[in-house]
């Protein structure tokens, strides 16, 4: 008798969905992180100081996390989660091939900052639906995956940015080319939201829940990841110090940032896992670990430069797969939206405050700059832990 072959069995909607969102994503990271990889020495060659670079720098995490908070909380009243991420895509990556018409860092500056602000404006509603779709294949997994299809285009973008200026064209010219990912991105988010309308579907057994509010944990929660925001130097103060030191060639400070990328992609998955097995303890270790990448960085030279952003990728992908996983353990489903808003705006606030004086100790006195980031960073880990040690599950 002839046996009639199996089809094989497809990928389940949850997955397909987090996957769909990893490609926008991966377009998404190479446009706008391909960008933010020179954005400290162009605008120091549009005759920004060290200062303004940092402050730019604050000032868009600033936007880029508080606005999340008017993002989140619109989002969840109105339920239009799909029209608000779709907004802030087109505004975030718009404003990327805008930068190759500057000509003075004020308006360089405000186009960063405006694309730091679209990724506010989508970021709760996107996180949100994510949640839904990840409740069925783990949580940390979910974020990890997604996030390292993310860092993937940050890996390219970057790479993509080094080799325009290696042969022979400038940032401007970068910038441009970026339009064609930022394109595709915004083609595959509008696929998305016609395949999966109602992504909140893809939670097939939301458990009760008992809490209606944002509980105590979750802001000591916050507070705890805002001190590792607090001293994570951003990558445009960093370039901006590997462009001074000499310490990289120009063409090459991109490249720093995709190994960056490229780790915080692994990271993600690995501390992902983590999370799913052993739960927010487990990530203790990536953050006293990416603590030591500010001596590295600031201090050492070119191989102790590259081990220290191999930590600094490290950091990164804890905070984008297990914390980001663990917030929504925090929170009604109803909630998430505000939630993953209000946490960026707290995230966002500690991010601006911690790159504005790192700016100022820049200037002063590098082992001053170290200290504070190492030790904000290492008192975040018994804070997140308290948390993590009083909370219980709401879903």
């Amino acid at each position: 008798m002839k046996t009639v072959p199996q089809p094989a069995k497809s990928l389940s909607p949850a997955i397909r969905f987090v996957t769909l969102l990893g490609f926008v994503s991966l377009f998404a990271d190479v446009t706008y992180e391909g960008a933010r990889s020179v954005s400290g020495p162009y605008l120091g060659t549009l005759g920004a100081s060290a200062f303004i670079v940092s402050l730019v720098a604050g000032l868009g995490e600033l936007a880029g996390y508080s606005l999340r908070l008017v993002s989140g909380k619109f989002t969840d009243k109105t339920r239009l989660y799909w029209a608000t991420t779709i907004a802030g895509y087109v505004i975030n990556l718009l404003s990327v091939p805008a930068l190759a018409l500057t000509r003075a860092w004020p308006w360089a500056a405000a186009l960063l900052i405006t694309e730091r602000a679209g990724r506010a404006i989508r970021n709760p509603p996107r996180d949100a639906m994510l949640s839904h779709a990840t409740h069925e294949i783990g949580r940390g997994w979910g974020f990890g995956l997604h996030e390292a299809m993310d860092q993937t285009g940050a890996l390219i973008g970057p790479i993509a940015i080094s080799l325009v200026l290696v042969r022979g064209g400038n940032y401007r010219t970068g910038y441009a080319w970026l339009l064609i990912p930022a394109l595709i991105a915004l083609a595959l988010v509008l696929i998305a939201r016609s395949q999966f309308p109602n992504p909140r579907d893809l939670e097939v057994k939301l458990a009760h829940v008992e809490r209606t509010g944002i509980s105590r944990q979750f802001w000591v929660y916050a507070i705890g990841a805002g001190l590792i925001a607090a001293g994570y130097a951003d990558f445009p103060l960093i370039a901006f110090h590997f462009a001074q030191s000499s310490i990289f060639h120009s063409s090459s400070i991109p490249l720093a940032y995709a190994l960056a990328m490229g780790v915080s992609a692994l990271a993600a998955l690995s501390f992902g896992r983590l999370f799913d097995r052993f739960g927010l303890s487990s990530s203790a270790i990536g953050i006293i670990a990416a603590a030591a990448f500010a001596p590295l960085v600031f201090l050492g030279g070119f191989k102790a430069a590259l081990l220290g952003m191999t930590l600094w990728g490290v950091g990164l992908g804890v905070q984008e797969s297990a914390l980001r996983a663990y917030l929504a353990q925090l929170v009604p489903p109803d909630r998430r939206a505000s939630a993953y808003g209000l946490f960026d705006a707290v995230f966002g606030v500690f991010w601006a405050g911690g790159s504005a004086v790192m700016g100022v100790l820049y200037s002063h006195s590098l082992i001053a700059l170290v200290a504070f980031s190492v030790v904000t960073q290492l008192a975040a880990v018994p804070v997140l832990l308290w948390s993590a040690g009083r909370a219980k599950s709401p879903a």
